[in-house]
């Protein structure tokens, strides 16, 4: 049973290895973002899946949760960031007009 969890471990840790492609290249920041948080997503998993390889799952568990929420709360963060900084942000009219009051 541990060599199925090994062997999903390096499979879910080879398709983080295309991302990083985005991560580099990506076109915009927003890309960007999105690519590491797909990562820390992976992530996420396989800090279960060790857990499950080192039959501590209960602490790997609070471990990943942990991870999730750090990196759930770095992606808003970035995105509130780049969302204040862009300069060739367009605007509706109902959100000028909230911006006015």
């Amino acid at each position: 049973m541990d060599s199925f969890f090994i062997f999903a471990g390096i499979a879910i840790f080879a398709l983080m290895l295309p991302i990083l492609y985005r991560i580099m290249v990506g076109p915009t920041a927003i890309d960007r973002i999105v690519a590491v948080n797909v990562i820390g997503t992976k992530t996420t998993v396989l800090l279960v899946i060790i857990g499950m390889v080192f039959q501590r799952v209960e602490m790997f568990v609070d471990f990943a949760l942990t991870y999730a929420l750090l990196n759930f709360i770095g992606s808003l963060a970035a995105a509130r960031f780049f969302d204040r900084v862009n300069p060739n942000k367009e605007f509706t009219e109902s959100e000028i007009k909230e911006q006015e009051l």
